[in-house]
């Protein structure tokens, strides 16, 4: 039990080590300077803080955490010549990704609760938990959908450029959408006009639902593409 447990913690840290390494702190940092700044505004235009808008603003710096780690996963491993080695063990390459997903996934949320704490404390106080909770769903979505393009196109550069573009494609569509649970960046301490807190809470628990299902099949779909071996070595 004692050695599972060491060597459990050896891989743990040796994933850490490898997903955050290089540029994330740059994008962590940048993750809080945004975070700050939209907190300075925020006051600085008398806006209404509430727990909706402690979510809104941590909505864009989640995204920066989620981005580095999602993006540039493939290419880090192929930079380092690692993915000859995952290529050559059967069926390891899938254990590796799920582990890595998995920390990725923790990580963020553990972050996220930090960055909702300052909020909470700054700003209006909140359950941090809660905060994090709920934007682990988009973000889940948005970091598996990046994974599923990385898997695809291996270069994080252009993996990159992909996802800005896609991410303004859905910011445009979510304004057609905020009132449904197709959209992707709802608010759900935010309840549009016109609902009942009944029909609100339905909308934001199909939008979840809706969120986690698309994150499951982009996974799914990502790990099926790394079978492609002629695509990657």
């Amino acid at each position: 039990m004692g050695n599972a447990f060491i060597l459990l913690s050896k891989l743990v840290r040796y994933n850490l080590k490898i997903i955050f390494a290089g540029r994330f702190i740059w994008f962590l940092l940048a993750a809080l300077g945004f975070y700050i700044f939209f907190m300075v505004i925020s006051v600085l235009d008398n806006d209404e803080i509430n727990i909706g808008s402690i979510y809104s603003l941590t909505f864009f710096p989640a995204i920066l955490l989620i981005f580095y780690p999602m993006v540039f996963g493939i290419q880090r491993d192929d930079d380092a010549r690692m993915l000859e080695i995952l290529f050559g063990i059967p069926d390891y390459r899938y254990k590796v990704w799920l582990v890595r997903l998995v920390l990725i996934f923790v990580q963020i949320f553990i972050l996220l609760i930090i960055f909702a704490s300052v909020g909470s404390y700054l700003l209006y106080p909140v359950n941090p938990v809660v905060i994090a909770s709920q934007l682990l769903f988009p973000i889940c979505f948005l970091g598996s959908l990046a994974f599923l393009f990385a898997t695809r196109i291996k270069n994080g550069n252009a993996t990159a450029v992909i996802m800005i573009l896609l991410g303004l494609g859905l910011s445009i569509f979510s304004e057609i959408l905020e009132d449904t649970f197709w959209n992707i960046f709802l608010n759900p301490f935010d309840p549009e006009r016109g609902f009942s807190e009944l029909a609100w809470q339905q909308i934001v628990w199909k939008n979840r639902v809706f969120l986690c299902v698309g994150s499951i099949v982009f996974i799914l779909t990502a790990l099926i593409n790394l079978q492609k071996r002629e695509r990657y070595i």
